[in-house]
């Protein structure tokens, strides 16, 4: 089991791109897996985050806060900003601008935290980055997804909040516990993880994409253009804020992963509460989470060559 998790682990990108393919071509192949389930999936997820977090990863919130800081208010506000941008630049409709908007207000996923280490970046860095911005979701991705947006559509601010909570810091907390009391069971059970997790976050992808596949063909190239370059873009300038600021390579790799990937299962998750009148919130999601795995593992093999 712990070959297979490794293996899971090491070869996601591609286990996710295949999935997500089969979900759009073959769609009728993954509708088993119903919406429903995606809630569940994205906690076992969180979960997992929980419980690979220690009170030393905390540490380096008081050790280095202005690198925290930094990559809280970048997270915040650079990735809201180039997607109400593009959004706006490439004239996508309501329902698309409101999914690519809520993409670009959702904190870093744990997949970052993967990608920084595969990259040689500062992994306790990326760690205290998505801890942060996580605990402070449940307050600025609604707040700030309902500035951008609020004279264009209905946005539940509310519902929003309470659906982190409950989606992502009550299993994170859940995890953090199981964590202190497990003991020596600890090392089994997080050789399991990378296992668990991306078998959940390719249910998530097949979830999303089967469902929405017919509306991913009618949106055209349009999202995906938009998808790429929000993407890019919050990688190179959270490389080019590291630059500005002269931290050490390591910093500067973290720092570009965490802000250029977000946690688009959690946008999948709540683009139909938040938006419960336009259908097509939900496609940028899912096409944030196929494009994020791939583009993230790219980036990994090339800032891995950089000499530190």
């Amino acid at each position: 089991m712990k070959r297979i998790s490794e293996f899971v682990g090491k070869y996601m990108a591609v286990i996710v791109l295949a999935v997500a393919a089969l979900a759009l071509f073959v769609p009728g192949s993954c509708l088993w897996i119903r919406t429903s389930w995606i809630n569940y999936l994205l906690m076992l997820v969180m979960f997992g985050m929980g419980l690979t977090l220690r009170p030393e990863d905390f540490v380096i919130v008081f050790k280095q806060p202005k690198n925290i800081v930094t990559g809280c208010l970048a997270q915040f506000t650079i990735m809201p900003l180039l997607a109400f941008g593009l959004g706006r630049v490439f004239g996508l409709e309501e329902g698309l601008l409101a999914g690519v908007i809520l993409v670009g207000t959702c904190p870093g996923g744990t997949a970052s935290n993967v990608m920084t280490y595969l990259s040689g970046g500062d992994v306790p860095l990326s760690v205290g980055m998505t801890s942060v911005n996580t605990l402070l979701s449940p307050v600025l991705t609604p707040a700030i997804t309902y500035l951008l947006l609020r004279t264009t559509v209905r946005v539940d601010a509310a519902g929003m909040f309470f659906s982190i909570i409950r989606v992502v810091i009550v299993p994170i907390l859940l995890g953090l516990i199981i964590n202190r009391i497990a003991g020596e069971h600890k090392e089994r059970v997080s050789e399991l993880l990378p296992l668990v997790s991306v078998t959940a976050i390719t249910l998530i992808v097949a979830a999303v994409v089967s469902h929405n596949s017919e509306r991913i063909f009618q949106t055209g190239a349009v999202v995906f253009i938009v998808v790429i370059l929000h993407n890019i873009l919050g990688y190179a300038a959270g490389f080019l804020l590291g630059l500005t600021l002269k931290l050490p390579v390591a910093k500067k790799k973290a720092l570009a992963i965490e802000i250029g990937m977000q946690n688009s299962g959690l946008a999948s998750s709540l683009a139909g509460s938040a938006f419960p009148d336009l259908a097509m919130a939900t496609v940028p999601g899912a096409l944030f989470s196929v494009w994020h795995n791939i583009s993230g593992a790219l980036l990994a093999n090339v800032l891995r060559r950089m000499d530190p």
